[in-house]
């Protein structure tokens, strides 16, 4: 996902600095382009070598390093970096990075910098939590830097408390936020509902359906990346939810139907990919019920629609997606639905076409909208999602 983009990683002298290889090497595997700066403390916890086999990159250290180009090599630099991360941040450097200090060649390079930049600081707890710390890394987020919080534990030193670099899967998740797909949805808040519903018979037994929830989390995912407020209203899953996206869990379908209603009128991009059971049982017992030698006859009642709702409750402005997944008849079957819905456009898939299933990790989606009906290749959910985010921004901006 970072194909093509260049990624600044500057490391300074603290004991975290060991944990900035593995973020090196997990950036290459995303196919970044990583240029390593460090202080010259930062080479007494770990070598420069280390970063030049990780990254394929020359390590930079010193300014006047008379082995680099003719060029300008810290505003060269500057200007081919799509974006910025010092991690681990010694309390020294986010001082000298807050006040425009440039005494060697990360600092240097930062300040000519003017794409996003990312601060993870590492310290003792005391010095985290000293005020002109803190002075200094308002000042920070006040220049446009987003400051990412220090894990709690157990630190080198002995403390225990906030001051800990976070893991490098963490560092990687803003990284991905901040650079890796255009922000085209910033400042849009984003409702996305997903997984199945559990309808309860008694203690022990639920109704439900085969839903996994891949392909709203992928939703939720993907619009966070593009820069939106995401809120996901999941049903019971067994999936990690994404990162930086406001999380509902539910169980029953008067769960969701609540929290989406609730949540409905702030939202500018709705999805409704969960499988909502539309029957729920009439009757709850409050004590298992027990095996009988005859047959057992559960009588069942509607569920809140809550697609329909939704579309007689829009707002202005407001686009609104439903997931349509049938057996036969899929077109006409999701175009009506189309109508008697009153929303803006169906994702259909059919349920029989092999990858396009429950659990699957790709999905063959047709989008129908009122003047449009468009068949997407095989893709896998992440894929399908952009296409669909696309889609909607396109029927967002024709109401603008």
């Amino acid at each position: 996902m970072l194909k093509g983009k260049t990624i600044l990683l500057g490391i300074s002298g603290g004991i975290a600095a060991y944990k900035a290889a593995c973020l090196a090497s997990a950036l290459v595997k995303l196919h970044a382009n990583v240029e390593v700066v460090m202080t010259s403390h930062a080479t007494e916890f770990i070598a420069p070598l280390t970063f030049e086999q990780l990254t394929g990159n020359r390590c930079m250290v010193n300014t006047f390093d008379r082995n680099f180009s003719h060029q300008v090599e810290h505003i060269a630099l500057a200007d081919r970096t799509d974006l910025v991360i010092i991690a681990p941040a010694t309390a020294n450097i986010c001082a000298k990075l807050a006040h425009g200090l440039a005494d060697d060649m990360l600092t240097t390079t930062v300040l000519a910098c003017t794409c996003p930049k990312l601060i993870a600081p590492a310290m003792n707890t005391n010095m985290f939590e000293n005020q002109v710390t803190q002075d200094n890394l308002e000042t920070l987020r006040r220049y446009g830097w987003e400051v990412i919080s220090p894990a709690s534990g157990r630190l080198a030193c002995g403390a225990v408390g906030p001051g800990k670099l976070p893991e490098p899967d963490l560092l990687v998740q803003h990284i991905l936020r901040a650079a890796a797909l255009p922000h085209d949805l910033s400042g849009r808040r984003v409702l996305v509902t997903a997984g199945p519903t559990q309808e309860a018979l008694d203690p022990v037994r639920f109704l439900t359906n085969h839903s996994t929830g891949k392909m709203g989390y992928a939703l939720a995912k993907m619009a966070m990346l593009r820069g939106a407020q995401v809120t996901l209203v999941s049903g019971p899953t067994a999936l990690e939810p994404p990162p930086f996206v406001e999380v509902v869990n539910v169980v029953s379908a008067q769960d969701m139907f609540e929290a989406v209603s609730a949540r409905a009128e702030q939202s500018d991009l709705i999805f409704k990919a969960a499988a909502v059971a539309d029957y729920t049982p009439a009757d709850y017992s409050g004590d298992k019920l027990k095996k009988k030698d005859s047959d057992l006859t559960i009588p069942l009642v509607r569920t809140q629609d809550i697609l329909k709702y939704l579309g007689e409750h829009r707002r202005p402005g407001q686009v609104i997606c439903g997931f349509s997944m049938e057996t036969r008849n899929m077109v006409e079957n999701s175009r009506a639905k189309l109508e008697k819905k009153r929303v803006d456009m169906i994702c259909a898939n059919n349920l029989k076409v092999a990858g396009a299933g429950f659990g699957t990790d790709t999905n063959l989606i047709t989008l129908i909208t009122r003047d449009q009906t468009l068949e997407l290749p095989m893709l896998s959910k992440e894929e399908a999602s952009s296409q669909i985010l696309d889609h909607a921004l396109g029927l967002l901006s024709q109401q603008a």
